[in-house]
């Protein structure tokens, strides 16, 4: 039966082919990932988060590469064909090689452990942002299955839409409706807890005006895939703008308009409140005003229905 003959030469330069080929693609998907996520930062906050992540990676590293490549080393140096690999069949302990095969991970996580304690500490999410520009007060809501952004200074309120200025802190205080959840703007960094009868404090800065994305990051329910939310960036004049057009129309987020936003609702669109009822925050986080009430009875939430908050689209 005939086959298909492959000279030794073209099988080689087939082999070399795909390695370069996979390694280009592993490569290309490699960069495309960090685009939009934690190693693409777009503020002080971001960028610390990241070189947390990259130090940290660079010092395993040089531990990890080493470590495979000796392997690969002794397999190669001690087989069986070898006669010039010299064989200690009574070896039972040595100091040396004891203490070097303690001291290298003890070193390792030294180093880890600095890196990270410094970081961590220096990114301290109570810490406020140096900045000669007083930050802007956000309170947050988690809700099912969305997020509700209070601006107290401007009077007015969002839905899955967070509008920040461009090169000014903000203070975020957070506090949830419902469950635990995780609120988490990946290029601004810093997850932070959303916690029922508590209050998280945050601080971040976006550097650039752009439009980015925030999302949960703690499985909270049928409707947690799409708990997402935008967010923007704009320049201190233009957000001024913003603010001042939300006051000029809309409904009013008061207790009544609050009520129907606790009910469970999934992929909620954006939508803005004109006023705000001032001490709303402080009801929610006190649990004054009672948690959501969960599923609805008679409406299941896995029918994924868009239904709208009574906010202005």
């Amino acid at each position: 039966m005939g086959g298909l003959q492959v000279s030794p030469g073209a099988l080689a330069c087939l082999c070399r082919s795909l390695t370069r080929g996979s390694f280009l693609g592993l490569l290309g998907l490699a960069l495309s990932s960090c685009s939009g996520g934690v190693l693409d930062p777009a503020g002080p906050v971001g960028e610390g988060d990241a070189i947390i992540l990259i130090n940290a990676t660079a010092i395993m590293l040089a531990i990890v590469i080493p470590t495979i490549l000796l392997a690969f080393w002794m397999a190669w140096r001690y087989r069986a064909s070898n006669p010039k690999a010299e064989y200690l069949p009574y070896w039972s302990y040595s100091g040396r090689i004891e203490a070097v095969v303690w001291s290298i991970p003890i070193l390792t996580i030294m180093f880890i452990g600095g890196v990270i304690w410094i970081g961590s500490y220096k990114l301290d999410p109570f810490r406020p942002l140096p900045s000669k520009t007083p930050p802007l007060e956000v309170q947050v809501v988690s809700l099912d299955w969305k997020w509700l952004f209070i601006y107290p200074e401007q009077g007015i309120a969002t839905v899955n839409q967070l509008v920040m200025p461009a090169g000014r802190p903000v203070r975020f205080s957070i506090t949830s409706a419902s469950v635990f959840n995780v609120f988490f703007v990946p290029r601004l960094g810093s997850m932070i807890y959303a916690m029922p009868a508590m209050i998280s404090q945050l601080h971040l800065q976006a550097d650039n005006p752009g439009e980015l994305w925030g999302t949960s990051a703690q499985f909270s329910g049928d409707g947690f895939s799409d708990m997402q939310f935008q967010v923007k960036s704009l320049s201190a004049a233009d957000f001024e703008a913003w603010a001042d057009g939300l006051r000029a129309s809309g409904p009013v987020l008061d207790k009544n308009a609050y009520e129907s936003l606790l009910h469970q609702t999934q992929r909620v669109p954006p939508s803005t409140y004109r006023a705000v009822d001032p001490g709303l925050f402080q009801a929610v986080a006190t649990q004054k005003i009672p948690p959501g009430p969960g599923p609805h009875p008679e409406v299941s939430p896995h029918a994924g229905r868009e239904v709208s908050t009574g906010g202005k689209d």
